[in-house]
């Protein structure tokens, strides 16, 4: 049948996810991701691997910065065709968008001046990768789908969008080619969420699939149980708040700053902790909690249930959303203990820096780590255990405490991803093993295969492979 697939991101790592569908003529693009990782930033700045302008489509699982954030500098090289996706992720990747290409002329207008002020150059150009208005070109090309609709993109190329339980929104993507002969369908399976997660429903299962490119993230460990996050979240907090420092969460706009409430706001219902403050102080996760609001049909039981009694963990009493540069600095000024859900989730940028920086020397103040940290990003550096970290061109000792709840994640673990895969009915022709550091993804390749006797392969950056 003669498909090809490229592999242009999150191939042995983590970030970046491109992946090139190409046969009888068309191309479809399956994500078009930023890289986050400090030893693969610089592909950002990198001509694309294809002309652009000769992709048809693109196919856009979730709104996560990782699988979105490139698609404005897409089509300012020249793509211009539909990119499909849920309502939800139009929503979300509209404001995730925005707020890239904001923190980007921020970041460049920042380092120009600091560079300049050492007298040397920085690794990237002192530009921004795309602007807003090149964002709202990209926000034109949108095209909203429904879970379980079938849509033909291409000549003999239809896509069916399901559910992937990860965040608001995302999509596994069955691809269904067919010739004149035969068909064939190949499974991606995006960011894979966990059952019985809090808020969205349950990720989707599949009895078939000739070919499956599977995320591995989390291929060589196993989750904590979601049972245990409220007992310890509660064991943090209690700590702290005993002390007299602050909870410092490093956290994501999407889907876990949400988490994140509606686990406090159990906690406060029942009394298990004190009414303490909870600022949530990242404008983009106000927004995107709006678009939560907007999608009850999204929620699972246990949501609804709660939002019907008016128990929302989107408002309750002591919660509050910080939107202006004012309030955000304001909090410094707390007396006692203040829970901060800030972002950027791997402390990369935005206001989770300075609340860093407020913090860091407080041996009475935590940061709380509730989700994956990269491979060169600050919140790894400061997870391995680092005695100083440099931040605002300063120094600064490492003196709060730093915990790690490794039950928030919204993908998969160990366990689920193999759960999940051999949920098929019969082996796959092959298994590809993307989204995951290279020890990961190798790790849960010889796993799978060992148990399963099914081939598995981790492409290399940029490998292309025919899929018969």
């Amino acid at each position: 049948m003669n498909i090809k697939l490229s592999f242009f991101g999150a191939a042995r790592n983590v970030t970046g996810s491109r992946y090139l569908f190409e046969y009888a003529g068309s191309r479809i693009l399956i994500d078009c991701g930023l890289y986050q990782e400090r030893e693969f930033r610089g592909r950002n700045w990198e001509g694309f691997p294809v002309d652009p302008a000769t992709i048809d489509v693109v196919l856009l699982t979730h709104a996560h910065v990782d699988h979105c954030g490139f698609l404005p500098k897409l089509v300012k090289y020249g793509f211009s065709g539909k990119i499909y996706c849920t309502q939800a992720t139009v929503e979300i990747a509209r404001i995730v968008l925005m707020d890239s290409a904001k923190l980007q002329l921020e970041d460049a207008k920042y380092k120009k001046k600091r560079h300049q002020k050492e007298n040397r150059k920085g690794p990237y150009p002192h530009i921004p990768l795309y602007t807003v208005e090149d964002v709202k070109e990209t926000v034109k090309l949108f095209n909203e789908v429904n879970y379980l609709q079938e849509i033909e993109i291409a000549n003999n190329i239809k896509v069916t969008f399901f559910d992937a339980g990860h965040i608001l929104g995302s999509s596994m993507l069955k691809i269904k080619v067919r010739d004149t002969i035969e068909t064939r369908s190949i499974l991606f399976s995006g960011d894979i969420g966990r059952p019985d997660k809090v808020i969205l429903k349950d990720p989707t299962y599949f009895d078939e699939a000739d070919y499956v490119i599977m995320e591995s993230t989390y291929g060589d460990r196993y989750h904590q149980d979601i049972k245990e996050i409220d007992d310890n979240l509660e064991e943090v907090i209690h700590e702290t708040h005993q002390a007299g420092g602050n909870v410092v969460i490093p956290s994501f706009a999407i889907e876990r700053a949400q988490e994140l409430l509606y686990e406090l706001n159990e906690l406060f219902l029942k009394k298990r902790i004190p009414p303490i403050m909870v600022f949530v102080d990242s404008p983009m996760a106000a927004k995107v909690t709006r678009v939560f609001k907007n999608h009850p049909e999204l929620y699972d039981a246990e949501m609804l249930k709660m939002v019907n009694e008016r128990q929302s963990p989107f408002s309750f009493s002591n919660l509050k959303f910080t939107n202006t540069v004012q309030e955000s600095k304001a909090i410094n000024n707390i007396r006692g203990t203040a829970i901060i859900l800030a972002g950027s989730g791997m402390c990369t940028g935005g206001r989770i820096k300075h609340h860093i920086a407020n913090n860091i020397n407080n041996p009475n103040s935590t940061l709380l780590f509730v989700g994956y940290q990269a491979v060169g990003t600050l919140g790894r550096i400061l997870l391995d255990g680092a005695n100083e970290i440099r931040l605002f061109g300063r120094n600064f000792p490492v003196k709060f405490k730093i915990r790690r709840i490794e039950g928030f994640s919204a993908h998969a673990g160990k366990q689920e991803l193999f759960d999940w895969i051999t949920h098929l009915k019969q082996a796959p022709k092959q298994v590809f093993l993307t989204h995951g550091e290279e020890d990961a993804a190798i790790h849960f390749s010889e796993y799978l295969q060992n148990i399963t006797g099914w081939k598995t392969v981790v492409p290399e950056y940029k490998e292309t492979v025919t899929l018969n």
